[in-house]
């Protein structure tokens, strides 16, 4: 008799496998639907942490026009103004693949660092879109940029888990 595998170890039909990464970003970017209460907004970009992740742990698992799509997604359900995501979410994408193309090898600070870089364009250039110049909302924004870089490794190690079992 063969022993069985735990229902977590399961092979993912492959459909399913390509759909994954796509999938997981989506769900982070419907977090910020939920209904939180808080006093300051600073809730991290879920979707662009784990799209970041993607790229960094596992860069073959989403094309590079992908970002485009996710971040269109993201400015439905966030209520960014349209566009933006799009944007930002490209560029920070592009960022991240010209680094990596002079950077070759790295460790895992070295992705940290470079998603940090990432992270922080792409809210401030959020905070531009989204509002007036004379608001005075860089303090909130500061401390909105220090958590999301702090909670991206949470993002890469739910990524790496997850395509450890999409690899399965």
């Amino acid at each position: 008799m063969k022993p069985s595998r735990p229902p977590f170890e399961e092979p993912l039909p492959a459909g399913r496998a390509r759909l994954l990464p796509w999938a997981t970003v989506m769900a982070g970017s419907l977090v910020t639907i939920l209904p939180w209460d808080a006093t300051l907004p600073l809730l991290p970009p879920v979707g662009l942490l784990i799209l970041l992740s993607w790229r960094l742990l596992a860069p073959l698992s989403l094309r590079v026009w992908a970002p485009a799509l996710l971040g269109l997604f993201d400015d439905l359900v966030s209520g960014q103004p349209i566009g933006s995501a799009m944007l930002l979410w490209t560029l920070a994408y592009f960022l991240v693949d010209a680094i990596d193309a002079r950077s070759g090898v790295r460790d895992f600070a070295q992705s940290w660092a470079i998603a940090a870089l990432a992270i922080g364009l792409a809210l401030v250039g959020g905070r531009l879109a989204a509002t007036p110049f004379g608001a005075h909302v860089d303090s909130v924004l500061l401390l909105q940029i220090m958590m999301s870089v702090l909670l991206f490794p949470a993002a890469a190690r739910l990524v790496a888990w997850i395509d450890l079992r999409r690899a399965l």
